[in-house]
């Protein structure tokens, strides 16, 4: 998370627009989007050159030869008279023009510069040049920033999924090259971003890994090359019906080597989308990742009649995981993020879609969140669950994250590790979900006091499809000894003595 000092400059960047009469927080939001991306264009192209340099190949270039005075490295020492009209007419037509024909010039057709003051421009560029772009995940976390300055942010469930949890999420799933990936509720693209770094590390050669000069390793994807067109073109899929969102979703997937992903404005849950997206709404996808927005209700005429059939609710969390399902080609399999209430809600739609994944699908897996990990946005208590369409559950794996490498409170600082006789222990379990998950059908796990461990599908029919840990896990309680009343009295007389005593010696010594 950000905090004080970049937290700061956040601030007083959005009092300059303020200050500058661009009081919209959706358009002060936009507006610093825009120049974070035109920045981020900037380094990512000298990234190209550099990399280009080393390998000897020729990389698709952002900025033609005759485009060079457009990068920010180029515009932004110029003064406010001159700046403006450049990035207005040129930067902004060149922003409009990017990925031409694509999802995200479609994004991008109708971008344009509110700054109109010269010197907030000016001031603008200089705060966004000092923000650390390229470290960690820095940008996603400047961006769920900003969105909590708006009064009517989060009212939908709109958080940003923290990296280390869309990490996890897809080693899970070990998605391939060859297949296709979505994410029904999108937001800024976390997820389809998370699988283009997971496969970009997962096809680099060991001649592709080339050592950055910040001690990073770059990963080229040289094995990917047999897939490039179906990447570039055909695997990733969003959709979302925030238009800013998505406008961010299309700047972060360019941004990480996806020039032409299918990124659509489109609520998934509604009527239209089977009949405006008919390729799209039903057995299209190999893999899906999501964390849709929990906190919703809808109206039953607004949502499509197929998964109403399904699971009869208007709780946006139950009508999720049945759009994913439909959504999934038989055989495809997904990680979604649920609140606990799904897991033991006894409502009949509760009961009906947990009965569906267990009966009518393999569920997979039920991954234990700790209630901290959205905070400081959301205190809500989830779990990720992972399921395959088609075929029938014979046991599911449990798993109870007790920590995920930081703080539970609203700081959520990176967790120190903590020393043992055995010695230093690392907070973090999320490294071990992964090695039990890749080696659960090589162990018995069937201790139902450790961290990991299998449940039957008879025991959960037995239980009503109670899909909660704490129905399944066995609590070790330890037998605490404590000494006679007679003898703790005792002491305490003792104790008691030795005061006074100490208190007759201090009044002598006083006189």
């Amino acid at each position: 998370m950000i905090t004080g000092k970049l937290k700061n400059e956040i601030d007083k960047l959005w009092e300059a627009f303020w200050t500058g009469g661009i009081a919209n927080p959706l358009t002060v939001i936009e507006q610093i989007s825009f120049l974070m991306f035109i920045r981020l264009l900037d380094i990512t192209e000298t990234r190209n050159e550099k990399r280009s340099a080393r390998t000897g190949k020729p990389l698709k270039w952002i900025f033609a030869e005759d485009e060079q005075h457009l990068r920010w490295s180029s515009f932004k020492h110029l003064g406010g008279e001159k700046m403006l009209p450049l990035v207005r007419d040129e930067v902004f037509e060149h922003l409009r023009n990017l990925g031409n024909g694509t999802s995200f010039s479609g994004f991008m057709s109708d971008a344009q510069l509110m700054i109109q003051k010269p010197s907030l421009l000016v001031q603008a560029v200089l705060m966004v040049d000092k923000l650390p772009l390229t470290e960690g995940d820095t940008k996603g976390d400047l961006y769920e920033y900003l969105l909590s300055k708006l009064t009517t942010a989060g009212i939908n469930g709109q958080f940003r999924t923290p990296r280390h949890i869309i990490r996890l999420m897809v080693e899970l799933l070990d998605p391939r090259p060859d297949e296709t990936v979505a994410d029904p509720a999108c937001g800024t693209a976390g997820f389809l971003v998370g699988v283009m770094l997971y496969l970009l590390e997962k096809y680099s050669s060991e001649q592709g890994r080339i050592p950055a000069e910040d001690g990073s390793i770059i990963y080229t994807g040289d094995k990917l090359e047999p897939y490039r067109e179906h990447i570039q073109n055909r695997m990733f899929h969003g959709f979302d019906f925030d238009v800013t969102m998505l406008r961010i979703a299309a700047m972060n997937m360019l941004l990480h080597g996806v020039d032409n992903p299918e990124i659509h404005y489109r609520d998934t849950l509604s009527n239209s989308f089977p009949e405006k997206f008919p390729e799209f709404a039903e057995e299209a996808f190999d893999v899906i990742l999501a964390n849709p927005p929990f906190k919703g209700s809808l109206d039953y005429k607004d949502v499509h009649p197929s998964l109403i059939r399904k699971v009869k609710t208007k709780k946006t969390e139950l009508l999720f995981v049945a759009l994913i399902l439909r959504m999934l080609k038989t055989g495809g399999r997904s990680a979604t993020i649920v609140p606990d209430g799904v897991l033991f809600g006894s409502s009949r739609a509760h009961k009906a879609l947990r009965k569906m994944l267990v009966e009518e699908n393999q569920l997979e897996a039920v991954i234990s969140l700790p209630s901290g990990v959205f905070k400081p946005y959301a205190g809500v208590s989830t779990a990720i669950l992972v399921f395959t369409k088609g075929g029938k559950t014979d046991k599911v794996f449990f798993y109870d994250v007790k920590q995920d490498g930081y703080s539970l409170d609203d700081k959520r600082t990176p967790a120190s590790e903590e020393t043992t006789p055995l010695g230093p222990v690392e907070k973090n379990d999320l490294p071990d979900v992964v090695t039990r998950w890749q080696m659960r059908h090589d162990e018995p796990l069937d201790d139902r006091k450790a961290q990991a461990f299998f449940v039957p599908a008879a025991e959960i029919r037995e239980n009503k499809y109670d899909l909660s840990i704490n129905r399944y896990k066995e609590i070790e309680y330890e037998e605490v000894e404590y000494e006679p009343p007679k003898e703790i009295l005792r002491k305490l007389r003792a104790l008691e003595d030795e005061i006074r005593a100490d208190l007759d010696e201090l009044e002598e010594m006083l006189g």
